[in-house]
């Protein structure tokens, strides 16, 4: 499964959580069934399995350090509060603050690039450029902030 499509079911999960309460794994399980059966979907998994497994790795590690996440992005949004932002794109600021500072397995560029497909995606016309601002200031100081992180 390619990580892109496993980013979108994330976000996906995330808005779910946001909007219903739901649990991480409640939240995936609802996305992934969507992705696999819904003939409109915007998701072009041809047939592929979906690893739910790395789908709720990255949900509920985003989920569980929400509160960090959320701190340290209060600090990159110059004039904006996190209640003020869309919810899509608070989510995707969320997914690639925890993918950049928390994991080690993708390149920081490629988090950034990815999290403003996504919001181009899912968000307005302009969260694409609102990510990539948000992000683009954090990325310059991502080694100093990872130090600074601890995992929940």
């Amino acid at each position: 499964m390619k990580r892109r499509v496993a980013r979108e079911i994330a976000v996906q999960s995330l808005y779910q959580i946001q909007m219903n309460e739901a649990t991480p794994q409640e939240a995936v399980q609802v996305s992934v069934h969507e992705a696999e059966t819904d003939n409109e979907t915007q998701l072009d998994i041809k047939g592929e399995k979906i690893d739910s497994a790395y789908i709720i790795e990255l949900v509920e590690g985003t989920y569980s350090n929400k509160v960090g996440i959320d701190e340290l992005l209060e600090e990159y949004l110059k004039g904006w509060a996190m209640d003020r932002l869309s919810r899509i794109d608070r989510e995707v600021l969320r997914l690639a603050v925890y993918e950049m500072l928390y994991r080690d397995d993708v390149p920081p560029k490629v988090v950034v690039n990815e999290a403003i497909d996504l919001a181009k995606h899912y968000g307005t016309d302009e969260s694409g450029k609102f990510v990539n601002g948000v992000l683009g200031k954090m990325i310059k100081e991502v080694e100093e902030l990872k130090s600074k992180v601890t995992p929940t």
